[in-house]
C-alpha cells in the first residue's frame, strides 16, 4: 500500500513493544502496519521484541528493530527455564531499559502490543521507571484474566467468574492443564502486584466498542481509554461480479475456541460442505469427525484475500469474545458477507441482515439456519452489496489508524508534560 501521510510538526519516537519480531498473528500484524504507517508519516518507530526471526518488511522500510532472539515460552525446550522467564524476563527488562534510556525524553512514547508469550511482566517496571508516557493496545485480556480470554477452554464457553477469585483459582479453564492454569495465575499475581502493569500505562486502546464494555470497569481511573480500530490493508476491487459463486469458508486458526466444530456441524445440518483455510491443533480431529469438510491449510495473504473474494460467504463462529477480528473486516472489504457469532466483537462490524448475519453464540442450530438463508442467490447478492458498501463507505485505513494513534500519543505527552510542570 503506497500513500503519503502528512509529516507531523514534531516527529515522535515510538518504541513498539511486543513478543515477536515477525508476524505470528494479528497482534504483530497490527503493530508492524502501525510502525510502517508511522514511518511514512515522518515519525521514528523502533520495534522491540523478544523473539525472532525478523520480519523482512520492517528492515526494508528502514524501521529499527531490537530483537533479543529468544524463544517464546511455549516453544522453549527447557520447561523450567521457560516457566521462570515467563514470570520475569530479566534479559528483556535489561535490554528495554537500555533502549528507553537512549530515546529523546520529550518526544518519545512506549506502545505495548503484547508481553504474555515471551517478554513477561518485567517490562512494566522498566516502563514505569523510565518516566516515559506509555500506551497499551488490548489485543487480548491478559491484563485482567490469567488465561487471557475470559474463556473456559474446558467448557468452550465464555467465563463469568471474577478473575483470581477463589472460584476462578479452583477452576481448570486452561487450554492445556490445571498446572498451567496455576502457573498463569502466579504470573497474574506478579503482573498485578509486583510489576503493577496496569498502572504503568497512561492510556489504553480498545479495538472495538464490544471490548470497551468488558475492560473499562477494570482499568485505572486516571487512564485515558480510547477506541481505535485496527488498520485494514485492503484493495477496493469494486462490487463482486458474481456474489453467488464459491464456497462457504472459515479462515483462521483451527482451534476449539474459534468454533470450527460448530461450523462443521451446522454445515452438515444445512447440507453444505464447509471449507477451512488455515490449520491448528484440532485440524486432524476435525477432518476425522467431518470427512466432508475440506481443509486447505495456511495460504499467503494474497491467496487468502482471493479466496475471501471468491467465497459465497465466510463464517466466523468464534466462541470467545475476540477483540476486533481482522478476518471479518477483510472479508467485508472483498464484498463477501459474513455470518458471525453474536457473542464476539466481530458482530460489531456486521449489520445483521445487511452485510451478513448474526447467529447465537455456540448454537449450531442457529448457525445452520443462517447457512440455509444464504442458499438463496438473491439474498446473498443483497448481502454482498451490503458488505461492500458497509466497508468502503468508511474504511478503517492505515492512514486513519495512524492519525488516531498519533493524536493519542500527543495527548499523553502533553499530559505528562503538564504533570511534570505541576510537580
Amino acid at each position: 500500500m503506497n500513500f503519503a501521510l502528512p509529516v507531523a510538526t514534531t516527529p515522535l519516537t515510538i518504541v513498539i513493544v511486543l513478543d515477536h519480531a515477525s508476524i505470528a498473528g494479528g497482534q504483530a500484524k497490527v503493530a508492524f502496519d502501525s510502525a510502517n504507517g508511522l514511518r511514512r508519516a515522518g515519525h521514528s518507530p523502533i520495534v522491540f521484541a523478544a523473539c525472532g526471526p525478523l520480519d523482512p518488511a520492517l528492515a526494508k522500510d528502514g524501521i529499527e528493530i531490537v530483537c533479543l532472539d529468544q524463544t517464546d515460552i511455549l516453544n522453549d525446550p527447557s520447561r523450567a527455564g521457560a516457566a521462570m522467564r515467563g514470570l520475569w524476563n530479566r534479559a528483556a527488562a535489561g535490554a528495554l531499559r537500555q533502549l528507553l534510556d537512549r530515546v529523546p525524553r520529550q518526544t518519545s512514547v512506549v506502545h505495548v502490543h503484547g508481553w504474555a508469550k515471551a517478554l513477561s511482566p518485567s517490562i512494566a517496571r522498566v516502563i514505569a521507571e523510565s518516566g516515559l508516557p506509555a500506551v497499551y493496545t488490548m489485543h487480548e485480556y491478559f491484563l485482567f484474566c490469567p488465561n487471557g480470554g475470559f474463556f473456559n477452554y474446558r467448557t468452550n464457553a465464555p467465563c463469568e467468574l471474577e478473575p483470581m477469585s477463589a472460584k476462578c483459582l479452583a477452576t481448570n479453564c486452561d487450554s492445556r492443564n490445571y498446572a498451567q492454569k496455576l502457573w498463569r495465575s502466579a504470573r497474574h499475581v506478579v503482573m498485578q502486584r509486583v510489576a503493577k502493569m496496569p498502572e504503568a500505562f497512561d492510556a489504553f486502546i480498545a479495538i472495538s466498542k464490544f471490548q470497551l464494555a468488558i475492560v473499562a470497569p477494570r482499568l485505572p481511573e486516571t487512564a485515558i481509554l480510547q477506541v481505535i480500530s485496527n488498520p485494514i490493508d485492503a484493495e477496493d476491487l469494486g462490487p463482486k461480479a458474481d456474489p453467488t459463486a464459491g464456497d462457504v469458508i472459515f479462515v483462521g486458526r483451527i482451534a476449539r475456541e474459534k468454533g470450527p466444530f460448530l461450523f462443521a456441524e451446522a454445515a452438515r445440518a444445512a447440507g453444505i460442505n464447509p471449507v477451512f483455510i488455515g490449520d491448528g491443533p484440532v485440524a486432524g480431529e476435525l477432518a476425522a469427525a467431518y470427512p466432508e469438510a475440506r481443509i486447505v491449510g495456511w495460504k499467503s495473504g494474497a491467496e487468502v484475500r482471493a479466496l475471501m473474494r471468491g467465497a459465497r460467504a465466510l463464517v466466523f463462529p468464534s466462541l470467545w469474545y475476540e477483540g476486533q477480528p481482522l478476518t471479518v473486516l477483510e472479508t467485508k472489504a472483498m464484498g463477501t458477507p459474513v455470518i458471525v457469532s453474536d457473542g464476539c466483537a466481530g458482530r460489531e462490524e456486521i449489520a445483521d441482515g445487511v452485510s451478513g448475519l448474526w447467529f447465537r453464540n455456540g448454537d449450531a442450530a442457529s448457525l445452520a439456519k443462517a447457512l440455509r438463508k444464504i442458499q438463496d442467490d438473491n439474498y446473498v447478492t443483497a448481502l454482498s452489496s451490503g458488505a461492500y458498501k458497509g466497508f468502503w463507505s468508511n474504511p478503517p485505513t492505515l492512514r486513519r489508524h495512524v492519525d488516531a494513534i498519533v493524536a493519542l500519543y500527543r495527548s499523553v505527552l502533553a499530559r505528562d508534560e503538564h504533570c511534570s510542570r505541576a510537580a
